[in-house]
């Protein structure tokens, strides 16, 4: 299908009774196998078999994110995720044949030790004991997407959506800023019985999963589901200290100069995001013509990402439009048997239009060409301790376009686009700790939970202040707009970990741009062949665990960030 675009891609709803039997004769013919020959060719076919269904599978959940309120692709969504447990369950059973121990050798011959590792970790992570709660986990994460989606903010003489009304947290006008707080953190107050009953029932559907698949609780099955085979716990715990001991006092005093700078007694929740008094720095530009600018910038930038975003826009592999019923979040998700990466977002005017052109777009590339580099699969993708370097590292490689996005404001996108890499971290690491106190305590109760929230928030974000008539924020409510904690359990310690990564690539793209750029591509390329310390290792990026590894990762982008404050005077 070389001349596609998404839109006009043909859909029809697998027959899936035809194709788990169908995966049931080649799993039958795998186990009479005589030779790896007839093995791999089993495996081969199977695999074409599921490729088929996750292309399906990810078309209607795509088209449902793209308008949540039609009835069809909700149906089609629904459907797929009855059915994915099923099928996953037809491929467990391959999975057993081909960790048969006579197959081990050559497997790892020809596609690595990591596949069997995943194998592993497959086999451990899912069971059909487990499909029906898989089924319900699904269901209630649709329908807390939907709530969301549903948000329909009258504010400033027109109706937003919850991406819609954040533009306004970074008004000119302080009281403009205050009312737009008021109005999105209002939307989860209004919300907060349904929000508790859903992320409740989540809790003890996981823990369920968790004490079936033979765990404690859930969050082992979560380290599993994360794809983590050489870390665990303890070294994210080690890790989250460090971010407590190095970026949170440094991140107070980031605030503190942002406190200075816009004259103000107190820095409240409503003035994080406005860093200039004068205006922050928004891209200049229509959707059409910031995503031509993001054109003309990765043809510049390399070879390899100009095919790339020809490749991209050509083919019409991107939805970035804000619109009534869209899904409030942003992605990028993969089409296996096109090999074509699939970006999803909600423009609304901010710098994070252009963290969309570089955050997302660095995922794409790195499954456009690792899906057409790795011999499996199942091996295309990395676990998102690995992938979000990805992307991140493409917003540090784009600093030197931020003119043609910016304008004379490119200094201020640099320097806000810093700060808010170093910020983000004490927030992701709270989001982590918090996920593991809900799952290694399932009988917490809401109020519970979200008084643990607060207080994690005074652990590593001490500069968050709320107003002292906001009940709900000020009880810890402010978890709740954050989609992960819901739909990706203990994926979100990934973002921070990566950060390390991905500022590391930056320091060293500063330094020589053709080493840095050649590791990127080698880890883009390895997608998920090798483990996440071997494919640290094989593009010579350090790991955040290690002693002092904050400090080191950080040292350049703190540095940076203390030099443009003491231009202020800001800095002492």
């Amino acid at each position: 299908m070389e001349n596609f675009t998404f839109m006009d891609l043909p859909y029809s709803r697998p027959d899936c009774e035809a194709l788990k039997k169908q995966m049931k004769e080649i799993v039958a013919r795998a186990k009479k196998a005589r030779d790896y020959v007839r093995l791999k060719a089993a495996f081969e076919e199977f695999e074409g078999l599921m490729a088929s269904f996750s292309e399906a599978a990810t078309v209607a959940g795509i088209r449902h994110t793209l308008d949540t309120t039609d009835s069809f692709w909700e149906t089609e969504n629904e459907w797929v995720e009855e059915q994915s447990p099923r099928v996953s369950a037809v491929m467990l059973s391959l999975v057993k044949v081909l960790l048969n121990k006579k197959w081990d050798k050559a497997l790892r011959e020809d596609y690595g030790d990591e596949f069997i590792e995943a194998l592993n970790r497959r086999r451990s992570s899912f069971s059909p004991k487990i499909i029906r709660l898989t089924q319900k986990e699904s269901k209630l994460c649709s329908r807390y997407e939907k709530l969301i989606a549903s948000a329909k903010i009258p504010f400033e003489g027109g109706e937003h959506n919850l991406y819609g009304i954040k533009k306004y947290l970074e008004h000119e006008d302080r009281h403009v800023r205050k009312a737009a707080w008021d109005a999105y953190i209002g939307f989860f107050a209004a919300n907060e019985s349904e929000l508790e009953e859903i992320f409740d029932r989540l809790i003890k559907i996981r823990h369920r999963m968790g004490r079936r698949m033979g765990f404690d609780n859930f969050v082992p099955l979560g380290y599993l589901q994360q794809e983590r085979s050489d870390y665990g716990r303890e070294e994210i715990e080690s890790f989250r200290e460090q971010v407590r001991t190095v970026l949170t006092p440094f991140c107070a005093e980031l605030y503190e100069a942002q406190r200075r700078r816009l004259g103000i007694d107190q820095l409240m929740v409503w003035d994080e995001e406005r860093v200039y008094p004068d205006g922050n720095a928004d891209p200049i530009g229509t959707e059409e013509e910031l995503v031509e600018k993001a054109r003309k910038m990765y043809h510049e930038l390399s070879p390899e990402t100009a095919e790339f975003i020809d490749y991209m826009l050509d083919h019409r592999l991107m939805d970035l439009t804000n619109r009534p019923g869209k899904a409030a979040t942003g992605y990028c998700a993969t089409l296996p048997v096109l090999r074509a990466p699939f970006v999803f977002s909600c423009f609304n005017g901010t710098l994070g239009d252009i963290h969309v052109l570089t955050h997302e777009l660095g995922h794409a590339l790195a499954a456009y060409r690792a899906t057409r580099r790795v011999k499996s699969v199942f091996l295309a993708h990395p676990g998102t301790d690995i992938a979000e370097i990805h992307s991140m590292s493409m917003e540090q490689f784009c600093y030197p376009w931020a003119e043609s996005f910016f304008g004379g404001n490119a200094e201020k996108f640099r320097f806000t686009h810093l700060q808010n890499a170093l910020t983000f971290v004490p927030f992701g690491v709270a989001v982590d700790e918090f996920q593991h106190i809900c799952y290694d305590n399932p009988k917490l109760t809401p109020k519970q939970r979200t008084a643990e929230w607060r207080r994690l928030e005074e652990k590593y974000m001490p500069w968050r202040k709320y107003a002292a008539d906001d009940d709900f924020a000020n009880r810890g409510g402010w978890w709740y707009h954050k989609i992960h904690i819901f739909l990706y359990p203990m994926y979100y310690i990934n973002y921070t970990l990566t950060t390390m990564g991905a500022l590391e690539f930056g320091k060293r793209y500063a330094e020589d741009k053709e080493s840095a750029w050649k590791d990127y591509l080698t880890l883009c390329d390895l997608g998920g062949s090798m483990s996440y310390l071997n494919l640290l290792r094989a593009a010579n990026v350090s790991v955040p665990f290690e002693e002092g590894a904050v400090d080191r990762s950080t040292s350049l982008a703190r540095e940076t960030l203390k030099q443009a404050l003491k231009k202020e005077g800001l800095w002492d």
